[in-house]
């Protein structure tokens, strides 16, 4: 059985939002986690006008910390829940989405996170939603994915924690550079799919969308995996 996960930070909608839907319609995920996801006014309709211009519908996240979780048609909705994590005087308040699927008789719990610039606080949330999503997992008998915004790379304390519970999913299959950040000009990798070890990946990476719509939607690349589970 596949999944095709993404995982993307929209910027809070604040570029083109146009651009913005035709990329991730380019993504074709079953499951998408959004970071920066609109939190202020009208923050759940703004979300919901997001999720239907790219054929998608809302699946989890609350208004703090503004990450979510979109579906694509046919991906069966079995949980959902968020959380918010813990909150740091002076830091911005973190949280993550998680929600239950089947796709084709097959479960994943997947979680949306973005993680702190502050290093202490990063690896404080990592180690919170890896364990929470790992309890949710064990629930329903689900394989784990979890993706968003480290706000780090990969030879870093909070990356290395997350990798070793969790495989990253792009080296092991990479499709493209796998650079994210920034998008015009993109020299770091710091957004990522991680997954349960015991999960195939066919491939990981970018995604093949018009170039000038990549750099109009946000201020990050998109990543991709497609999963196989046995």
């Amino acid at each position: 059985m596949t999944i095709t996960v993404g995982t993307y930070n929209v910027r809070g909608m604040k570029d083109d939002v146009a651009a913005l839907a035709r990329v991730i319609r380019a993504m074709s995920p079953d499951v998408l986690c959004v970071q920066e996801a609109p939190r202020l006014l009208c923050w759940r309709r703004r979300r919901m006008e997001l999720a239907e211009s790219a054929g998608m519908r809302v699946a989890a996240g609350g208004r703090l910390g503004g990450v979510a979780i979109l579906l694509a048609p046919g991906v069966r909705l079995l949980h959902s829940e968020s959380h918010v994590l813990k909150i740091f005087l002076g830091l911005e308040i973190r949280a993550v989405a998680i929600a239950v699927v089947e796709v084709e008789g097959a479960r994943f719990a997947v979680a949306s996170i973005h993680l702190d610039l502050d290093e202490a606080a990063r690896l404080h949330h990592a180690t919170e939603a890896v364990a929470m999503i790992e309890q949710v997992a064990a629930r329903f008998d689900a394989a784990i994915v979890l993706a968003g915004d480290i706000n780090e790379q990969d030879d870093k304390t909070t990356w290395r924690y997350i990798a070793a519970r969790l495989s990253d999913c792009y080296p092991r299959a990479p499709r493209g550079n796998g650079l994210t950040f920034r998008a015009a000009r993109p020299d770091r990798r710091i957004d990522a799919i991680f997954a349960t070890q015991g999960l195939q990946v066919a491939w990981c990476g970018g995604v093949d969308a018009d170039p000038a719509d990549l750099v109009a939607a946000t201020d990050h690349l998109p990543v991709v995996a497609r999963l196989v589970r046995a």
